[in-house]
């Protein structure tokens, strides 16, 4: 079952760039990783009293063959997913791949938080919408204590 939004994702190439700007939107950047199966480094942006809010989560490229490179490269920073928290990341692909989603990943990855798995599916036409699928180990709600 989907059980609301973990967070937003914005690909940058320049995540101390948009920092200030999350800063002036009252947002402090509450955790960072990197999820090496995609080859990206994502710093997420809470407000002080966000625990099992909705994140803001900037995307960047941590090697030349990122998942993120293309995007950047060919669409510029921007709006790149939104991710939804799951209590059963394989059924919720199965499930969303029946409604039309077509699957990124076909089986579920490490995140970049601590017991974070990921799994990205595509909402081609006509909504253009990159979705991340979010499980964390233990049931933690976002992946902070």
């Amino acid at each position: 079952m989907i059980l609301g939004i973990d967070h937003i994702g914005m690909a940058t190439d320049d995540p101390e760039g948009v920092a200030p700007f999350l800063t002036a939107l009252g947002m402090t950047v509450s955790d960072r990783g990197t999820a090496d199966d995609y080859g990206v480094a994502c710093e997420f942006w809470h407000y002080s009293d966000g625990i099992g809010q909705p994140a803001v989560e900037l995307v960047s490229a941590s090697r030349s063959d990122s998942s993120v490179a293309g995007r950047l490269e060919q669409h510029g920073p921007g709006l790149y997913h939104v991710a939804f928290g799951v209590d059963d990341l394989e059924a919720e692909l199965d499930r969303l791949r029946g409604h039309g989603f077509t699957a990124v990943d076909h089986v579920a990855c490490s995140g970049a938080r601590p017991g974070m798995r990921v799994a990205f599916l595509y909402a081609r036409r006509p909504a253009g919408l990159l979705v991340e699928l979010v499980q964390y180990q233990d049931g933690d709600v976002d992946g902070r204590a």
